[in-house]
């Protein structure tokens, strides 16, 4: 199997895993340093860059931010996750691109379908992946997402991207 190939199916375990709500090993993907950011937009072609100093729709710098939301949902601690939706991962487009760290840039296109409370919905977007090799398999240590859409609503939480 090619990186590329490998890549892809990595990361579509990853969707797999979240669409399955399968956690555990859901933020096993997750390298402990990895950054996870959803900018928000500050006009209509131009995105924050700076998740300490300027808005974001989420930012988490390591994974620890993951998993207390995780925990939240698991203890019910998170009224506006209860009921969780269902949700579909679709991804595609996936371009990877080796950096001079040993690390791949992988960036691809991506759409969230979900439901609850008998309503339908999706988001969708790009993304950016800094994978790390780890074995003979993948650890994220960067994912960065843009939402495309122009109105969010519903919930929008880290599941849906």
């Amino acid at each position: 199997m090619s990186q590329q190939q490998a890549i892809e199916q990595f990361l579509y375990r990853v969707a797999e895993y979240c669409d399955t709500q399968d956690w555990d090993a859901y933020l096993d993907q997750f390298a402990p340093e990895c950054e996870f950011h959803i900018p928000q937009w500050k006009g209509e072609h131009e995105i924050t860059s700076d998740p300490k100093r300027e808005m974001s729709l989420m930012y988490y710098a390591d994974r620890t931010g993951l998993e207390d939301r995780v925990f939240r949902l698991r203890t019910g601690k998170s009224a506006a996750s209860t009921p969780m939706p269902r949700t579909l991962h679709l991804i595609d487009n996936v371009r990877c691109a080796p950096r001079e760290d040993g690390s791949v840039q992988a960036r691809v296109n991506w759409v969230t379908h979900f439901h609850r409370f008998g309503e339908s919905g999706h988001f969708f977007g790009t993304a950016d992946y800094t994978l790390r090799g780890d074995g003979d398999d993948w650890k994220i240590t960067r994912k960065h997402t843009v939402l495309l859409n122009d109105k969010i609503d519903s919930v929008l939480d880290f599941y849906h991207v």
